[in-house]
């Protein structure tokens, strides 16, 4: 470790600048409050400010926004029965949107019919787009469960036996998810 000194008699750099002791600190948050609630460039800004409460919706709005079995699908984690929901054998070309905050994540060039019961998709419209993470409900068989990133829905699932190029399936539940047919040119 170098001190000043040594940076001085080494000569590695064309200045130096001086250290100053300063009594009191004064975050910049203190100073400028309004440049650091609008600083999203950091993750924990981001989460903590008003623009972010504005994209999740609170219990009660959500269960007037959506069906009985949409709200148990993508707030309490629940799944539609198999064969039954309205995209598992609906093919017409356009994008899936989470039914919750409008966020497109699956297109129709990427559906197949896996024989599952539910949509299947064998890739997202990209990968930040959802959270993947470890679900333990159905102990000692362990499945990855998808979420919305922007509201935290949950999705459904992903396993490991898709068709290539990607090799996954996501199984998505039809009531957590709305159509939005291609735009004609």
């Amino acid at each position: 470790m170098c001190s000043v000194g040594s940076l001085i008699t080494l000569r590695r750099f064309l200045a130096v600048t001086p250290i100053s002791h300063r009594l009191c600190f004064t975050p910049a948050f203190q100073i400028r409050p309004a440049l650091f609630e609008t600083n999203f460039s950091n993750p924990t800004t981001f989460f903590k400010a008003k623009t972010f409460a504005k994209m999740t919706d609170n219990k009660e709005d959500l269960k007037k926004k959506l069906t009985p079995l949409q709200y148990h699908v993508t707030q309490e984690k629940g799944t539609e029965r198999p064969h039954t929901g309205e995209y598992d054998k609906f093919f017409e070309e356009g994008m899936y949107s989470c039914v919750v905050c409008g966020q497109e994540l699956f297109s129709s060039k990427t559906k197949f019919d896996s024989g599952c019961g539910w949509p299947a998709f064998n890739d997202v419209l990209d990968q930040g787009l959802v959270k993947l993470s470890t679900d333990t409900s159905l102990a000692p068989r362990i499945r990855t469960e998808v979420q919305c990133a922007k509201c935290d829905a949950h999705m459904g699932h992903v396993f490991d036996d898709g068709p290539k190029p990607t090799g996954k399936r996501f199984c998505i539940n039809s009531a957590s998810i709305n159509f939005g047919p291609k735009k004609a040119d």
